[in-house]
């Protein structure tokens, strides 16, 4: 079988176990397991094949497979089903098998309870599809559809507990704010095409490198970099992100390690020559992905739900991929973009299990329970495993690519980046060190509350599937070895060198020991503290002379082990030591829901009710008279209907006395 069948039969697979779910989840429900697996199985061992048989692609290799057939016929500019697949494409595409692969196995586990789990499953499998379809396409147009159905998909996905208000809301939240990036994105892609003469992207890169450039680089690289921010959750469009862990959690992983969010990273590096050609648009790339950053890592910090403190980590380590495509270092962005898809994974899903088994979300209420980290074993060990690659703490896979990032933005910073501004190498890498310290921090904190609660066991919610367990072994291989990438495969990331560089390598891995020790001490200090009765809570017994503070750790220890304090601020917490007066800001993220309420959906809903009012008090009105002038005619003509007859009779001798003396008048008036 050629590689180009191979290819097309990737994405090809999990769209038919889709609709095959769909047709047959009601009606023969056991096939919907295996529907939901076995194809997105098969998808991952041939994207597989495929990629050992390109072999790299970018580098001295197999050249990267190019195929293409006209779809129809559109004028000047036809839409083409192109296959353009080279050495960082097929890896991704690697990545987002596996991902949905694990995704697939531990949700049978994780949703057999749930009546809804055939939709689950055969949108799960379309999601896949369209992201396998973003990344083998070589057709812009086709590259719009999947990465339109992806923004359908996670609609229903993250409102998939439709019954709550949150998960309502929060899918509705998601698409509206991802449509609002993929307006001028698609606007961009129409001009791209237009300046390129083609959707084609291997023509398109022709057109900017070889054929004398864009005619509106500037323009074309900001309207997509909007579609980007929105599908990539980058500052101002992130906000949809955090919300969207009121979805199942496998979903979360899905979402966040391979799939939606890792598209508009991957387009970027896609079409990295077109974003270079206008210095001004990797100005605005570079200041984009710090403040997402530093920001995310600090609204990270302050987060009770852990579900939501590995959400605004998402955003931070996707600002570290813009930031290293806007040093100009697709190769390393790349590697980011898969250690990131394979340590995340590993967290939501080891996360997943942890809520199972707490029975809560809340970092607060964990922090309460003994004995969590005893519980749930597995999870423990391969959660830590992912949080020292999240960390960047070597030798674990987060600290090679996150150092290939601060390295590519270093060697712009010193200027040997042609072509590239130096400023945005500097953006980069003090952005970048920056937010090493806190995700450190961060990661350092949830460990801490999660996993070193004191207080009365959790209520026992049962023992966890194997596949659950499984899954997470399995992703803690490529966060404990995919490091060695640097060394084996260098050809996969344009041919350049991914090894740590000694400067960055000691600045970074320094400031995350320095976040990981300083949230510790502040951790000890702040346990220290909340252990001391308040003043006022110990009575003195005259008999014991301890029994009020017995009691009070008594009523403590009650509340805890049923929740009844879950929601309570956690007075160990060191986030609230390390952040200060600015906690309560980065807990609401900065308050730019509030802003954008203020901004958009204040004015939105305000003329909504203006226009309701109008169409209530002014159109229906007309339509109202237009309806009610005929009913009062035809009353009284109906009134006038008496049936006698002397009515009849003076009526007509009035009207006959009205017209003589109108025309006596008339007459007389004109003489």
């Amino acid at each position: 079988m050629t590689t180009t069948t191979l290819a097309v039969l990737v994405p090809l697979l999990p769209f038919l176990g889709a609709a095959a779910g769909l047709l047959l989840g009601r009606t023969a429900p056991g096939f919907v397991r295996p529907l939901a697996v076995l194809p997105t199985v098969t998808a991952l061992v041939l994207a597989v094949l495929v990629a050992v048989r390109q072999g790299g692609g970018t580098g001295n290799h197999t050249a990267a497979l190019d195929a293409h057939t006209e779809l129809t016929p559109t004028g000047s500019v036809p839409i083409e089903l192109a296959l353009h697949i080279d050495g960082f494409a097929a890896l991704v595409a690697v990545l987002v098998g596996l991902v949905a692969t694990c995704v697939q196995l531990y949700s049978t586990g994780y949703l057999r309870d749930d009546p809804r789990y055939p939709s689950y499953a055969a949108l799960v499998s379309l999601f896949t599809s369209a992201m396998l379809l973003v990344v083998y396409t070589g057709d812009l147009i086709v590259l719009l559809v999947g990465w339109e159905v992806m923004g359908i998909c996670s609609y229903f996905l993250v409102g998939h507990y439709w019954e709550t208000p949150e998960a309502r809301a929060a899918s509705l939240k998601a698409f509206l704010v991802t449509k609002l990036g993929d307006v001028p994105f698609l606007i961009g892609l129409f001009a791209l095409a237009a300046d390129a003469g083609s959707f084609r992207i291997t023509t398109v890169l022709g057109q900017v490198t070889t054929a004398g450039g864009l005619d509106h680089p500037t323009l074309i690289a900001l309207l997509l970099l909007a579609g980007v921010a929105g599908k990539s959750a980058q500052f101002p469009l992130h906000t949809w992100l955090p919300d969207a862990m009121a979805g199942p959690t496998p979903v979360s992983a899905l979402i966040h390690a391979a799939t939606m969010v890792a598209a508009g990273v991957y387009f970027v590096a896609r079409l990295l020559p077109v974003f270079a050609a206008s210095q001004a648009a990797l100005i605005v790339l570079a200041v984009m992905a710090a403040v997402t950053m530093a920001g995310s890592a600090l609204a990270a910090l302050a987060q009770d739900d852990i579900k939501r403190v590995l959400a605004y980590s998402t955003v931070g380590q996707l600002g570290y991929m813009n930031g290293a495509l806007a040093v100009g270092d697709r190769g390393a962005a790349v590697f980011h973009l898969l250690s990131h898809g394979a340590f995340k994974a590993l967290l939501f899903l080891a996360a997943g299990v942890i809520i199972h088994a707490a029975g809560t979300n809340s970092l607060a209420a964990m922090s309460r329970m003994g004995g969590l980290r005893d519980r749930v074993p597995d999870a423990f060990w391969t959660m830590t495993v992912a949080l020292l690659a999240l960390a960047a703490i070597p030798p674990f896979s987060g600290f090679f690519s996150k150092e290939a990032v601060l390295g590519a933005a270093e060697h712009t910073a010193t200027g040997h980046e042609h072509g590239v501004p130096a400023a945005a190498g500097w953006i980069v890498l003090i952005a970048g060190l920056v937010t090493a310290l806190l995700t450190a921090a961060y990661a350092t904190r949830l460990w801490l509350l999660a996993f070193n609660g004191r207080g009365a066991p959790a209520p026992d919610h049962g023992r966890q599937p194997l596949v659950m367990n499984l899954v997470l072994w399995v992703l803690a291989i490529p966060s404990l070895a995919f490091g060695l990438a640097t060394a084996v495969l260098p050809d996969w990331f344009d041919g350049r060198s991914l090894a740590p560089t000694l400067t960055t390598s000691v600045l970074g891995t320094g400031v995350a020991l320095v976040g990981g020790l300083v949230t510790y001490a502040a951790w000890r200090h702040t346990t220290a503290m909340a252990a001391r009765p308040p003043l006022g809570a110990v009575a003195i017994d005259t008999e014991t002379g301890d029994g009020g503070l017995v009691e009070a750790e008594a009523i403590a220890s009650h509340a805890a082990a049923y929740g009844d304090i879950a929601a309570a601020p956690d007075p160990a917490d060191p986030g609230r030591l390390l952040l200060g007066p600015l906690h309560r800001h980065a807990a609401t993220g900065f308050h730019l829901d509030a802003v954008y309420t203020a901004l958009f959906v204040r004015p939105v809903r305000a003329a909504a009710s203006l226009v309701a009012f109008l169409d209530r008090a002014v159109v229906d009105t007309y339509v109202r008279g237009a309806a009610e002038t005929p009913k009062a005619l035809g009353w009284a003509v109906r009134r006038a209907q008496t049936g006698n007859v002397q009515t009849y009779l003076s009526a007509l001798l009035a009207g006959t006395v009205v017209l003589v003396v109108a025309v006596v008048l008339v007459a007389t008036a004109g003489a």
